[in-house]
Parts: C-alpha cells; structure tokens; sequence
C-alpha cells in the first residue's frame, strides 16, 4: 500500500529585523519530494496560511532541484491548502522543510504544534531538517511531554549560523533544542548528519535533506528479516 506524506511548510517569506527575504529552501523541499516521488509515495503539501508558499530559491542547478521545479513539486507548493485544513489520520509521516521561513510563523503556532504532536501519538513519523525542527521545540504530547524531550536530535548548528543568519534568528536553534531537553548532536559545518530515534528523524542542514527523507522510508518500510 502507498504510504502518503504531509509536507507542512512555511509561508513566511521575510525575516529578521532587516526583512531579509526567505522561504522554504529548495534543496530541503526539492531533495525530500523527489525522494519521496521515487519511493512512489503520495505528497500533499499544506502550509501556515495556505496559498502559494514561498520557495528560497538556491542551488537552481541541482538535477534534483530542477526536476522539482520543473515538476509536480513546484505546482503543489503554489497551491497549497492552510494547515488548519490537515485530518492527520490520513498521513503515514509528516515533514517540515527548513530555510528561515520556518523560523517566523512555525515555532508558536498551535496548530503546527497540534499536527505534530497527534502525528507523534497516533504512531506516525515526524520528520524536519536544518531550521525545520523549530517546529519541535513547543510540541507537546498527549501526556504533557514535549515531544524531543529526552530524544536524540539535530537541527541547523550555532556554528553554521554564525555565518549564515545570526543577525536574522531571533533564537539558536540548537539552543532551543537543548532547552527543550533533546540530546542535540552535531558534524562539521555544512556534512550531512541525520539522528533518528525511534519515529522521530531530524536532519541538520541543506545537505541532509535526502537522508532525512531516505530514513523516513526506512521507518515506514522496515527490511523483513
């Protein structure tokens, strides 16, 4: 049977005190839907306020990038439906791209806190990569728990913020992580680096993005011994 995927994404294209302009990154929508297309998954993809979600346009000529842009993926991304409109119980997994538009309209939004969590609880995977996981940090469970309490995780380092949007973020990421009582791990800027514990895989930058994916359709598809 088709597992189906649900793609919860920004819709924020600006941030930080000088408006600096954002969005979903490319690679980290592009790599994740490709990956999921080939596995022959089906993708709806849903985001805060609905309409055409905002795509942070980098690394044009990537082949996978392309065939994104050049696909389904681009259409679906210009039409989307809002979060509010999600039944959870449709979906095998859920994913949150990064780029900083996440940072804006994700991490106090009760409704993306809502769609994690009963993914979370009704046995599904929750899956994000590089600013994706900011989405994680104020979800709590069924039982009052916060979902990456304990857990091991990872998300865009304070070291490869520095020199990307430090002066952009309102928070570190990483920091908020740990807050939040996850066991937050790290590779060398930049290396691609994806923690998964239990159904929860997280991955912590742009080139992390297709493991991220490949580690969902391995939960979802475990090998038979």
């Amino acid at each position: 049977m088709k597992k189906n995927i649900l793609f919860v994404v920004s819709s924020a294209s600006v941030i930080g005190p000088n408006n600096r302009a954002t969005g979903n990154l490319l690679t980290e929508v592009a790599h994740p839907y490709q990956t999921f297309k080939a596995q022959g998954y089906n993708i709806d993809v849903f985001s805060v306020a609905g309409g055409d979600a905002p795509i942070d346009m980098v690394e044009l000529e990537d082949q996978m990038n392309q065939a994104f842009l050049n696909g389904e993926g681009a259409i679906a991304f210009k039409n989307t439906q809002s979060i509010d409109k999600i039944d959870v119980t449709k979906y095998d997994a859920v994913f949150v791209p990064g780029g900083l538009a996440p940072v804006v309209d994700m991490p106090d939004d009760p409704i993306v806190q809502k769609i994690l969590a009963d993914m979370y609880d009704q046995g599904g995977v929750v899956s994000a990569v590089c600013h994706g996981p900011v989405a994680l940090i104020n979800v709590k469970l069924s039982d009052g728990s916060y979902l990456i309490n304990g857990k091991h995780v990872t998300g865009f380092s304070k070291a490869e913020e520095e020199h990307y949007a430090k002066v952009d973020v309102p928070f570190e990421l990483e920091d908020a992580l740990i807050d939040r009582g996850g066991k937050y791990s790290a590779a060398a800027e930049w290396q691609a680096h994806i923690v998964t514990d239990g159904r929860l895989v997280t991955g912590q930058n742009p080139a992390s993005a297709t493991g991220v994916a490949e580690s969902v359709i391995n939960l979802l598809e475990p090998v038979q011994a």
